[in-house]
């Protein structure tokens, strides 16, 4: 009976220590993370309140996009080396601290509502779980086994990069848990066995990760299928263009004309920062987007390297993981937007997105 209370007190207590280990960021962020609210007199000029949503999530969207460039960073980082080349604790780290930095800016234009917040912690202690279970496997066992097997990779590890790749550019406009796990699965597993430790070693380590994701990705689309699903079109008013023109440009929508300039309606996500940008180097003027006059956009710059461009403010600076280059988040005027993107490559390093609302 001692050694099996021994045994469930221990067990007790590293569950607890667990629980406070991943709780610790978000008891940060919650207690020291937050600004003062700042008087803004704005009228919207888009009149359907159905597309102004709250100016405070263009800087509360960054997080989910990291996670979606932790992966851009793995998909770098397999093109020349394995898994254990990643720095996952970095990004994890970045996440949480990006985070905190924004939730004070956020506050300064009305702050975040509790469904926001929860949502951010939830997938940030997701992804917490996910990088340190990666990181324990693929700097241990993932990583003896790329050491026996050499230089050259195996089939399996050449599915492992290409679905990396795959993955991350399918997140820059459609939610995960849509992706297709199981056709990457199927790919693993007809990969020809060259190197009988490291190929199935891959076939277990990633077949089972990404099984593990099937299921989770199936129980969070009936969890999504069951709530509101998220508008997937946005708002914006433009000057300096004709209707006909905007109308012209792939993914515009042209809702109304007004002396205030010409609504359209174009899709979310990485799509809008493909407009908007066409709409610049038309010549027109972004005057509003969501009923806002703030935004934020992030653009990648050389490492410890200050951009030569004078818009915007710098919010945050971020490591990115797998590429030589950092993320710069910018702080601006919508009025300021279309000056921005005319100047900006869209290249690495360049713009990187604008983060709608």
């Amino acid at each position: 009976m001692r050694i099996v209370w021994k045994v469930l007190k221990w067990s007790i207590l590293a569950l607890l220590l667990l629980v406070i280990l991943i709780a610790s960021p978000v008891a940060y962020i919650e207690g020291f993370c937050h600004g003062e609210p700042v008087e803004e007199a704005y009228t919207p000029l888009i009149s359907d309140p159905a597309f102004r949503r709250h100016e405070a999530n263009t800087y509360l969207t960054y997080p989910e996009w990291h996670i979606v460039y932790a992966y851009d960073g793995l998909a770098e980082a397999l093109k020349t080396g394995d898994e254990h080349a990643f720095d996952y604790f970095s990004s994890v780290k970045d996440f949480w601290t990006s985070t905190c930095a924004l939730t004070r800016i956020a506050d300064e234009h009305g702050g975040a509502d509790s469904q926001t917040r929860m949502m951010i912690y939830t997938i940030g202690i997701s992804f917490n779980l996910e990088m340190a279970l990666k990181a324990a496997y693929e700097e241990t066992i993932g990583r003896v086994t790329a050491l026996l097997r050499g230089e050259k990779k195996t089939p399996q590890d050449q599915v492992a990069a290409g679905m990396a790749a795959d993955y991350a550019a399918f997140l820059r406009q459609t939610p995960w848990y849509r992706y297709s796990f199981d056709r990457e699965i199927g790919k693993l597993w007809d990969a020809p066995i060259t190197d009988p430790v490291r190929g199935w070693e891959r076939r277990l380590a990633l077949g089972g990760e990404w099984r593990a994701k099937v299921a989770y990705a199936r129980m969070i689309e009936s969890a999504v299928a069951a709530t509101a699903t998220a508008k997937l079109e946005i708002r914006s008013i433009i000057s300096g263009l004709p209707a006909d023109t905007l109308s012209d440009i792939p993914w515009v929508k042209v809702v109304r004309e007004s002396d205030d300039g010409v609504e359209i309606e174009t899709p979310r996500y990485a799509l809008f920062t493909k407009v908007l940008t066409d709409i610049a180097q038309r010549g027109g003027t972004i005057r509003e987007i969501a009923g806002n006059d703030d935004i934020m956009v992030s653009v990648t710059v050389p490492a410890g390297e200050t951009p030569a461009f004078a818009i915007g403010e710098a919010i945050a600076r971020v490591k990115r993981g797998g590429f030589a280059t950092e993320r710069l988040l910018l702080g601006l005027k919508v009025e300021q937007l279309a000056d921005l993107l005319r100047q900006m490559p869209t290249d690495d390093p360049g713009l990187e997105h604008v983060f709608d609302y």
